[in-house]
């Protein structure tokens, strides 16, 4: 699918028509460049490589890559299928890539919430401190295992761990708004990962 880089900008709300609040996400879409063409003849499939967002510091590597382009090394690098049209190396993509009322996914890496317990984490509600005594459990996970067997226990298992930090995607967003000339996407909800963060929005 066709699409591009961007940064989350925050979260806001508009009114529609109707005069009804709609929580939506703030988007810095592009200008994305192109930075490599792929070929059915040379790399066996089409797509684009796009690049967002300039690096102060580079290595060799992503300098020489960027100067094929004419440009500077770029911090994020994805590529695209499903672009119509002939593009260029160099070229580059803008917001007026998507249009008003259709609908995109954007996926992008969760807030990390670090190591967390099993209520934060699944949910659960604790031991409490109803009967039997209990004391100062109030958020314990209670039994992990079986009996004698199979003395172990299984894969898993909902337990304590690292919170957040994962890759997630969501369909299906509407688009608000599409600010051209300040190249920012208005989508309707909320997109995952913290605020400067980048999201990759799919057609």
């Amino acid at each position: 699918m066709s699409g591009l880089i961007g940064k989350k900008i925050g979260m806001t709300s508009i009114f529609d028509e109707n005069g009804k609040n709609i929580p939506c996400t703030v988007i810095q879409a592009g200008p994305c460049v192109i930075t490599q063409v792929r070929t059915k003849e040379v790399d066996g499939y089409e797509a684009l490589q796009l690049g967002f967002d300039d690096k102060k510091t580079a290595n060799k590597a992503a300098t020489g890559h960027a100067k094929k382009a004419g440009v500077a090394a770029m911090r994020k690098v994805v590529e695209f299928k499903g672009f119509d049209g002939d593009h260029k190396l160099g070229d580059s993509i803008t917001v007026e890539h998507f249009t008003e009322g259709e609908f995109v996914d954007i996926s992008g890496t969760s807030k990390g919430k670090g190591f967390q317990g099993v209520v934060k984490r699944h949910g659960f509600a604790g031991v409490g401190q109803a009967t039997h005594g209990q004391h100062n459990r109030l958020r314990a996970p209670g039994s992990i295992g079986a009996a004698s067997y199979p003395a172990r226990v299984f894969k898993g298992m909902r337990m304590a761990g690292r919170m957040g930090g994962d890759k997630v995607k969501l369909e299906n967003l509407r688009v608000l708004k599409v600010v051209a000339d300040k190249n920012l996407l208005v989508v309707k909800g909320c997109v995952p990962g913290h605020n400067n963060s980048y999201v990759i929005i799919q057609k």
